[in-house]
């Protein structure tokens, strides 16, 4: 078995590990990024890139940008259409002031994460390990060793990006599933699904048999669809919930989607997964190791969005690094900067995001706001607004918000 010694070992060439060995490409640093998979490789997902997305790329790299924007498998979006539980639909749209094109983009994680995984394949302080699972982690004097069936391999510093079953984490890491804390859901690409809106909304339908989660229709390169659905695994336990039912009978007999649906074909089988969401503060670094994107549960409680919180950890965790190695320190204590600086960036978005989820349980108030602000423009701009600030949605899961739009007291 052969041994190598890295400065630093990422363990996971998704978005977030791509992330932080981009950001560390001009250190004196020796990098060995090692995921189970061949590239290029699905990963289950919803395949939205919100403008948080867009936004990290620039902040890494200006000239990153450029390249994204010739990347061609990609679908400019400029909104999202939610529907009520009562079936009635409101479309927010939006806008990104940093990127003139589009607000986000949807494209295939086989896609995006080719496009990551090849901003890093040619780096020279970067040496790639792929279709090598790691097996084993332990701590071995000062270093961290991690064994494959193929190689051995040691360093003073560990990135664990390696997703939501995280080897890192198993090892190393304190993250235990809860499933209160937990997302069941499917996902099955189509094509021929028709009725998209013409600035290629996501959907979300928050459908009485599936709140407190969704169900959702993304329009895809080349006439296709990302279908799915997702719900709290405490939900789907204590209802005893089978979601590939609910999902057939969505499609094939709710008002809204079974004439969407009439050609629709799928061109694979439903696929599972599993999302550790954001709703509660976890401890992401120890001793001489760091856990990022959905390693870290770091996925909004309320959209399922993960990438851009992803892009956000890898680049916050090389700056870390970076420090780190500096000074010489990878202790638990050091480390714990991380998590302050996750903590001040995200973490109010996240237990805003869990508040408006449990706002979900209550139909009637979604079917209420969505009335309203169909009928009332400066309601729907107010929303517009909402969704796209953080202090602004804060306003959301204030009982005042709804007293207002009540008594029509917002202008």
């Amino acid at each position: 078995m052969a041994n190598h010694h890295f400065d630093l070992i990422i363990v996971g060439a998704g978005p977030a590990g791509c992330t932080c060995a981009y950001q560390l490409r001009h250190t004196k640093l020796r990098i060995a990024v090692i995921d189970k998979a061949t590239f290029p490789r699905d990963k289950i997902c919803g395949d939205a890139l919100s403008a948080d997305v867009v936004n990290q790329l620039d902040r890494m790299d200006p000239t990153l940008v450029d390249s994204f924007k010739k990347f061609n498998q990609k679908l400019p979006s400029q909104g999202v259409s939610f529907f009520a539980p009562n079936g009635q639909k409101l479309d927010i749209p939006f806008t990104n002031p940093n990127f003139d094109e589009a607000a986000g983009y949807i494209s295939k994680r086989v896609d995006f994460d080719q496009f990551m995984f090849d901003q890093i394949k040619d780096q020279a302080n970067v040496e790639l390990f792929v279709n090598e699972k790691i097996e084993k982690i332990e701590y071995e004097s000062d270093l961290v060793k991690l064994e494959s069936k193929l190689h051995t391999f040691t360093s003073k510093l560990i990135i664990g990006a390696d997703g939501a079953y995280s080897v890192v984490n198993k090892y190393l890491g304190n993250i235990k599933v809860e499933k209160e804390h937990y997302c069941a859901g499917l996902r099955q690409y189509y094509k021929n699904v028709n009725g998209f809106n013409d600035q290629n909304h996501i959907e979300l339908h928050f459908y009485k048999e599936l709140l407190p989660g969704y169900f959702w229709v993304f329009p895809l390169p080349n006439g296709q669809a990302n279908v799915g659905l997702g719900m709290l695994s405490s939900e789907v336990s204590k209802r005893q919930l089978n979601l590939k039912s609910i999902l057939y009978d969505l499609i094939h007999n709710h008002p809204n989607l079974k004439d969407r649906f009439k050609n629709a074909e799928p061109i694979e089988d439903i696929k599972g997964f599993g999302l550790p969401i954001g709703s509660k503060k976890r401890a992401i670094s120890g001793r001489q190791f760091l856990l990022l994107g959905d390693a870290a549960s770091l996925i909004d409680p309320f959209t399922g969005e993960g990438i851009g919180n992803a892009i956000r950890s890898g680049r916050i965790a090389a700056e870390v690094v970076e420090e780190a190695f500096y000074k010489n320190r990878f202790d638990s204590k050091y480390l714990h900067k991380y998590d302050q600086i996750i903590e001040h960036k995200m973490r109010n978005e996240l237990r805003i995001s869990r508040s408006m989820q449990k706002l979900l349980k209550y139909p009637k108030l979604f079917n209420f706001v969505v009335k309203k602000a169909n009928s009332n423009s400066s309601v729907r701009t107010l929303l517009t607004s909402m969704l796209d600030n953080v202090d602004l949605k804060k306003e959301l899961i204030k009982p005042r918000f709804y007293v207002q739009l009540l008594f029509g007291s917002l202008k």
